[in-house]
């Protein structure tokens, strides 16, 4: 009996500990957020006053609709949610069909395709900038979205793996059931798989909208007429083209945030387990 009440002290103790760590290890991700809400109700001059003031004694709520009417927020907003949702169609698609493919069709070469795909992921962006800039260029596609949005239709290693790896965990008899009814591949996928692996489908939800939001690089290089910038273009010109003004820059940057922290608190629960069950997806 003293044994188990021991144990059971060690196991507290050691509960304790973790998360006095983990508390203290979230700071480094919390204390930013948190500068960057207190100084977007703040006046401009008060954010570099020493020592730091955590609590405004003044709330200047005007800074928020001042910072969006500076980069022309809301039409930017129109553009990026645009390319980010034709984004995630994109990839949703095009790697749901690689990857069922590659899990449960047989043909000769599957192997090496897979291992092409896989390996592709070590290869840098940087690698094919030119070429693809040169591409787009003879297109004449220069200035539009199609460069941004036509390569999520052509499908990403990580995400076509990340499907692959989902479906082999899959029992075949799946398969094999809808086939005896009729069904052919791409209703097996759409109507019999696709249910399955919605933790997966969620998971390259999730990191798609916030890789196609986010995004700078591509749309800096493809993007000349202001009027169809992204809004990662607008919030970061707002610290070149203007004095800055820290506290609309603050609270521009904190709605520009939003839509990414919603999306990930809501399908949290499935981004938890779709990334949890891609380490067992290929024992079950």
């Amino acid at each position: 009996m003293a044994l188990i009440e021991s144990k059971k002290q060690r196991t507290l103790v050691g509960n304790l500990i973790r998360g006095v760590i983990l508390w203290i290890l979230s700071l480094a991700m919390i204390l930013p957020l948190l500068w960057m809400i207190t100084a977007a109700l703040k006046s401009n001059s008060s954010i570099m006053s020493i020592p730091p003031q955590w609590i405004p004694r003044e709330f200047h709520w005007e800074n928020f609709p001042e910072g969006l009417a500076a980069v022309k927020f809301w039409p930017r907003f129109a553009n990026t949610i645009f390319i980010t949702i034709m984004c995630v169609i994109g990839q949703v698609i095009s790697c749901s069909l690689v990857g069922y493919g590659l899990a449960r069709i047989k043909f000769p070469g599957r192997k090496i395709w897979f291992y092409l795909f896989v390996s592709s992921m070590m290869l840098p962006a940087m690698v094919g900038l030119i070429p693809v800039y040169r591409l787009w260029t003879g297109l004449g596609l220069l200035n539009t979205y199609w460069p941004l949005i036509i390569p999520a239709f052509l499908g990403s290693p990580f995400y076509t793996f990340l499907i692959r790896q989902f479906l082999m965990g899959v029992p075949k008899a799946f398969d094999e059931a809808a086939k005896i009814d009729g069904a052919g591949h791409l209703r097996i996928l759409f109507q019999i798989i696709l249910p399955i692996i919605k933790p997966a489908i969620i998971t390259i939800v999730i990191m798609q909208f916030q890789a196609s939001w986010n995004e700078y690089l591509s749309p800096l290089i493809y993007l000349i007429d202001g009027e169809k910038w992204t809004l990662s273009l607008a919030v970061a010109s707002y610290s070149t083209l203007y004095a800055v003004e820290w506290n609309k820059f603050m609270a521009t940057d904190l709605i520009y945030m939003l839509p990414s922290l919603l999306l990930f608190f809501c399908a949290q629960k499935y981004f938890m387990q779709g990334l949890g069950s891609l380490t067992t997806a290929g024992i079950k």
